[in-house]
């Protein structure tokens, strides 16, 4: 691999990484629930959210974390970037999800990959 590539693939991974501790900030999602999240142990996600690790690029971990981000910026787009709302969201029952927490039931990849498709689709109709 040549250096610009790695130097490509370096910056990516911080961008990803920092969008990522950025959203979990917001969300108030902390170390334990990220990692389940996002297929880390809590010490990795501990590491992440201290700036201490970059998420590899081209990993599970990396694919789970731009749906992360992804979900928060789709629900932030809806509350009209109202962190105490998209908070209130993750963390309240819905019935889109058989009354499950959303934080709850995005610790699952299915669960992950639906919350996003669900905001998108409602996001798409306001």
């Amino acid at each position: 691999m040549n250096t610009v590539s790695t130097a490509a693939q370096t910056t990516r991974s911080r961008v990803l990484s920092q969008a990522v501790i950025e959203a979990a900030k917001r969300m108030k999602v902390g170390p334990t629930d990220l990692g389940l999240i996002v297929g880390f142990s809590q010490p990795t996600a501990s590491r992440l959210l201290r700036e201490k690790f970059s998420i590899p690029e081209g990993s599970k971990e990396w694919e789970l974390s731009a749906h992360f981000v992804r979900l928060y910026r789709s629900l932030s787009s809806m509350v009209g970037g109202d962190d105490a709302l998209v908070e209130s969201w993750l963390k309240s029952p819905n019935k889109a999800f058989s009354q499950q927490i959303p934080l709850d039931y995005i610790k699952r990849v299915d669960g992950l990959i639906h919350a996003c498709n669900y905001l998108d689709a409602h996001r798409a109709t306001v």
